[in-house]
């Protein structure tokens, strides 16, 4: 695949490095960690840093092994990442669900269509210098990927013209009074899934579907092998929701609405993740109108804003504005990406 890189988005930043945006063709996976190799490494780097070297190897082993099993349509080039690769670790940062995240779904208050804001927080150092945007071609029409070379699913994305989304992680699922046993109990329960990762469903929803109904019905009724948040807004006013998904249950909570890391329409035993998640929902549901006006992330501020914080999102699919920073230690890491739309 011929990879080639795009114009840079127009920091705002003076000093900070510039995101990168890539061009990857019909998805080119491999092709993007080709191109971008010190993103790919450095975020394989802080993998291997975060989860250790024998959980790396053992986790990386089940996860290929789950994938296999399911027949999932992206191991080949999960497979092929990992040959780039090396070393062990492509195939369980693929299946590496452990982000938090706040995001809300709403009308732009600058003018015509829906806007979508998002900040995704991850305990790996790192994934806010190098966050990448990967233009894409598919079979739908193009969409701006914003992510990590060597993952081939998709967390936040948006299609000019059609709509855009992010995915946000639900509680842990509560069965005991042990934490770990529940970690445990409810990694084998995923084991018993044959159904899509997330995040897997999110890159069919983007390659495959035409409008925000369609993308609305795809993320409602598609079975995903465990619990996941999304918000979705699309290019007409109403066009925003928030979906909350059980594997066999959703609630579809419409316009203007946020999301954070905790049920708001079902109730469900769990863990809460990430830091305050109560707090981040009320901070963004109450700032959400007049956040990030004029393109600026001056809404990216505690509790949204928090040590794991790694990325910020402003997209509007029917204007094709999208803004992306990146973020570490609570500052920004990269310029104000602008435009790709």
């Amino acid at each position: 695949m011929d990879i080639a890189a795009a114009d840079q988005g127009i920091g705002q930043d003076a000093g900070l490095p510039q995101i990168p945006h890539l061009y990857a063709g019909s998805w080119g996976t491999q092709g993007l960690a080709e191109a971008a190799p010190e993103q790919f490494n450095a975020v394989l780097a802080s993998g291997r840093k975060h989860y250790g070297a024998v959980a790396m190897g053992v986790g990386n082993a089940v996860s290929r092994r789950w994938l296999a099993r399911n027949q999932n349509p992206y191991l080949h080039e999960i497979d092929a990442l990992a040959m780039t690769a090396g070393v062990s670790g492509v195939h369980l940062l693929n299946m590496s669900y452990e982000w938090t995240c706040t995001s809300s779904a709403a009308p732009d208050p600058e003018g015509r269509g829906m806007r979508l804001l998002r900040t995704l927080d991850w305990p790996l150092d790192g994934l806010g210098r190098h966050v990448i945007v990967a233009h894409v071609d598919a079979p739908a029409g193009t969409y701006e990927n914003i992510t990590w070379p060597g993952f081939a699913g998709v967390a936040t994305a948006m299609a000019p013209g059609r709509f855009a989304a992010a995915i946000n992680q639900p509680p842990m699922r509560k069965w005991t009074s042990s934490c770990w046993l529940d970690w445990g109990i409810n990694r084998i329960r995923l084991w018993r899934r044959r159904a899509l990762p997330p995040v897997h469903l999110l890159r069919q929803v983007f390659d495959s579907c035409r409008t925000f109904d369609e993308a609305k019905t795809t993320l409602s009724e598609m079975p995903i092998s465990m619990p996941a948040f999304f918000t979705l807004v699309g290019t007409e006013p109403g066009e925003g929701c928030v979906i909350e998904r059980m594997e066999g249950e959703v609630v579809v909570r419409d316009s203007p609405a946020t999301c954070a890391n905790h049920w708001v329409s079902m109730s469900e035993p769990g863990r809460i993740r990430g830091v305050d998640s109560e707090g981040r929902y009320a901070a963004m549901d109450a700032n959400r109108d007049q956040a990030g006006l004029k393109a600026t992330f001056d809404w990216v501020s505690a509790p949204i804003l928090n040590p794991t914080t790694r990325l910020a999102v402003i997209a509007n699919p029917a204007t094709g504005r999208l803004n992306v920073q990146g973020w570490e230690n609570e500052a920004p890491a990269t310029a104000v990406f602008e435009g790709a739309g």
